[in-house]
């Protein structure tokens, strides 16, 4: 009888729907069950954590704290609280691979999950990812109705969606332990594309029993998933090509195609290709240290401009065969070669600067195009040497002033060979502009200068040209 009941119950919430693309009658989803296909649970999963405290090698003042924390994550979701593995002795996890799980009342529209970020030392230290001065922690409310979040993070805000920034509280020279931490929520669903049962019978008009991941049913080169998840409407088509609502020079069709390295429409990216010099036949070896790359990853992120750098991981990345010196036409013909491979409609060419790292280019050791740009391990190694200079420093200095001249810095202050030492009357007078673009600062940090300083500073971060790299040039 028992089963009858159930047979029966579930017959008459079956309804046949009108509705464009849907092909199974399905269940009607009632504010007593959101989604009848499942029982839903929902997940947070932990994705990339990383230490953007003040690095203790840079000219700031040292950070009071552990600069090698042992971190854990809490969570906590409808109350229930979750804590990850520790991380033990690092400040950068890029693969975290931890996740909670709760299940929930489908009946029940919204869940409160907050987010915390804790070093086990010998009394718990929290770490920061809030906005909000007085707090450490976020929390959002996530809707089973629709699959979206928002509060601490929410879409379109300047730290990104699903992900925090402690400095976004103003702290960004401060000593406040921040860090970002990028995570994702989901919950399970009958098709699997993340698009939750309410919203596609109910609002988009698409079939829960089709994954629409890769589905385009407006035909404008932007899957139905996407679309959704960043709020524009699947099934009306758009000129994404043309719409860019960041204004970092990356179209709507190009963040799509980025959107695997984690790349958000509303919050600014750069994305670098480094290639690398080969070995030389007397043993040359050309040299970028691992550190380097996280120093400068840290300087932009601080600034919620995302620093993606491909080096093997997004489908680019060369060894260039081994030369005693490269100078600017050599630059081009590689940029053509390695990054283009030939094809001057290669779609990288609108999203990824090239920048090269080689044994040798010439006296000076760099040269930029608009762009493409190359250092000089060799002339790098060298600086190593001197007292007060670190070599993770040096590079990554040395890496991010390039890199500003595809971000439109070329006629600036202290750009000048007049401005590098304290004997230079050009060093005295630049001195106050602290950007590694600045002669008299490069090797020194890993930064660019936010304008508060006495002329001739300027504030390189609200002056970037995104689209510069765009240029014809090379």
């Amino acid at each position: 009888m028992k089963k009858l009941y159930i047979i029966a119950l579930l017959s008459t919430l079956l309804v046949t729907t009108n509705i464009i693309g849907i092909s199974k009658s399905v269940p009607t989803s009632t504010l007593e069950d959101y989604d009848p296909l499942v029982d839903v649970s929902v997940t947070v999963e932990i994705k990339t954590i990383r230490y953007l405290a003040i690095d203790d090698l840079q000219t700031f003042p040292k950070n009071p704290g552990n600069n090698t924390p042992n971190l854990f994550v809490k969570i906590l979701i409808n109350d229930e609280e979750f804590i990850s593995p520790v991380w033990n002795n690092t400040k950068y996890i890029t693969d975290a691979d931890w996740n909670a799980t709760l299940n929930v009342p489908d009946d029940v529209e919204n869940v409160t999950i907050t987010m915390e970020l804790w070093s086990d030392e010998t009394e718990d230290v929290a770490y920061d990812l809030s906005a909000d001065l007085d707090d450490y922690d976020v929390t959002v409310t996530y809707s089973i109705k629709t699959g979206h979040w928002t509060g601490d993070d929410a879409q379109g805000d300047a730290s990104g969606y699903g992900r925090l920034n402690g400095c976004d509280d103003g702290s960004i020279y401060g000593n406040d332990l921040d860090c970002e931490l990028w995570f994702d929520i989901t919950q399970n669903d009958y098709d699997g594309d993340q698009i939750p049962y309410w919203i596609e019978v109910n609002s988009l008009g698409t079939d829960p029993y089709v994954d629409d991941t890769i589905l385009d049913p407006d035909n404008d080169n932007i899957p139905t998933y996407w679309e959704y998840r960043w709020g524009y409407q699947p099934l009306t088509g758009n000129d994404f090509e043309n719409i860019d609502p960041d204004s970092d020079s990356i179209n709507n069709i190009e963040e799509y195609l980025t959107s695997q390295w984690l790349s958000d429409p509303f919050r600014k990216d750069i994305f670098v290709e480094m290639d690398i010099m080969g070995d030389g036949p007397n043993g040359e070896k050309t040299y970028f240290p691992e550190n380097s790359k996280e120093l400068i990853m840290t300087a932009l992120d601080k600034q919620n401009i995302i620093y993606h750098l491909d080096m093997g991981t997004m489908g680019g990345y060369e060894i260039i065969p081994f030369a005693e010196s490269l100078g600017r036409d050599d630059l081009v013909q590689i940029y053509q070669q390695y990054f283009l491979h030939g094809n001057a409609n290669n779609w990288r060419r609108g999203v990824f600067h090239y920048g090269l790292v080689v044994y040798d280019a010439g006296i000076t050791g760099y040269t930029y195009l608009p762009n493409a740009y190359q250092i000089t391990s060799s002339h790098l190694q060298e600086k190593t040497k001197k007292m007060f200079l670190k070599e993770d420093i040096i590079y990554a200095s040395g890496y991010l002033h390039e890199l500003g001249h595809t971000l439109g810095f070329w006629q600036i202050p202290g750009h000048s060979r007049l401005s590098a030492y304290p004997w230079q009357i050009g060093w005295w007078i630049a001195h106050s502009y602290r950007s590694c673009m600045n002669y008299g600062w490069t090797y020194l940090i890993v930064d660019y200068s936010d304008g508060s300083r006495r002329l001739p500073d300027l504030n390189d971060w609200e002056r970037i040209d995104y689209s510069a790299f765009e240029s014809d040039w090379g």
